[in-house]
C-alpha cells in the first residue's frame, strides 16, 4: 500500500469512526467543533512533519498549502459559528438558524426545528471536513477537490455577509466570512489564475458545485426535517454522496 492509499484509508476510517453509533453520538453532536478547533495545532505539525512533500516543488507547495489552509480556515469559522460566537453564545448558529428558517416559513412560533444538530453534525462533517481532507489528499494532480473547497468558502461567506445586510445583524459566522474567506477566495483564484490554464471553466465548475451544496443542504433539510417527506438520514447520506462527487469530476485539471 503507498502513501496515499494509506492516507486515504485512514480517511475511510475517520468518517467511520465519526458515523457509526458506536456511543458517541450525544458527545459528537454538541462538541464535534470543539475536536475540530484542537485538530488545528496536529494539521499544522503535519505541514512540517512533511513539508518535503508540502514544500517541493512550488506548484505542489502552493495548492496543497492553500487546501490545507482552506480547511483549518473552514474550522476556525465553525468556532465563531458552532462553539463561542462574537457575542459569547454557545452554538449560536444552532438557535440563530432555527429561527431564521421559521421566520421563512412563516411559523415564527413552531417548536418543530428544523434544523438539528444531527444534521448539523453531518453537514460540517463531510461538506467541509471529507471536502477538505479530499483537496488536500488530491492536490495538486487533481485539484477540482482544492477548487470545490475553495467555494464552499466562497459560497457559504457570501450567505452570511448577505444575510447580515439583509437583516442589519451580526449572524454567527459573519466576522470570520469578512476577514478569512473573502480574503482566501481570492488568494485561491490569484494563485490558479496564474498556472492553470482553463481556471475559469474549473472556477464555474466549482462555484456551480458549491451553490448546488447550499441548495441541497437547505432543500434537504426541509424536506426531511419540516415536511416530513424523506427520512433525515437519507438526507444525510445525499450530503456525504455530494461530498466526494469532486473526486469524480475533471480529473486532469492540472
Amino acid at each position: 500500500m503507498n502513501d496515499k492509499q494509506l492516507l486515504f484509508a485512514s480517511i475511510v476510517l475517520l468518517f467511520v469512526m465519526l458515523w457509526l453509533p458506536m456511543g458517541q453520538h450525544n458527545f459528537l453532536i454538541d462538541h464535534w467543533m470543539k475536536l475540530g478547533t484542537y485538530a488545528i495545532p496536529f494539521i499544522g505539525i503535519g505541514i512540517f512533519a512533511f513539508k518535503e512533500k508540502v514544500v517541493d516543488p512550488p506548484l505542489t507547495s502552493n495548492l496543497r498549502f492553500i487546501a490545507v489552509i482552506s480547511l483549518m480556515a473552514y474550522i476556525l469559522h465553525q468556532f465563531e459559528e458552532h462553539w463561542i460566537d462574537l457575542f459569547g453564545n454557545y452554538y449560536a448558529f444552532y438557535t440563530f438558524n432555527n429561527s431564521f428558517i421559521l421566520e421563512g416559513l412563516r411559523q415564527p412560533d413552531a417548536t418543530v426545528k428544523p434544523l438539528t444538530k444531527e444534521s448539523i453534525f453531518v453537514i460540517n462533517t463531510s461538506l467541509v471536513w471529507l471536502v477538505g481532507l479530499l483537496a488536500i489528499l488530491r492536490s495538486p494532480k487533481h485539484i477540482f477537490p482544492l477548487v470545490s473547497m475553495a467555494s464552499i468558502v466562497l459560497v457559504n461567506g457570501i450567505v452570511h455577509i448577505v444575510g447580515a445586510i439583509s437583516k442589519l445583524q451580526y449572524n454567527p459566522g459573519l466576522f470570520t466570512s469578512l476577514v478569512l474567506f473573502i480574503p482566501l477566495y481570492f488568494w485561491f483564484w490569484g494563485h490558479i489564475r496564474k498556472r492553470i490554464d482553463n481556471y475559469k471553466a474549473l472556477v464555474l465548475c466549482g462555484l456551480i458545485w458549491g451553490f448546488l451544496a447550499h441548495v441541497i443542504m437547505v432543500v434537504g433539510l426541509l424536506l426531511a426535517n419540516w415536511f416530513e417527506m424523506i427520512p433525515e438520514y437519507l438526507y444525510w447520506f445525499v450530503l456525504v454522496i455530494w461530498s466526494v462527487v469532486p473526486v469524480f469530476i475533471l480529473r486532469r485539471t492540472t
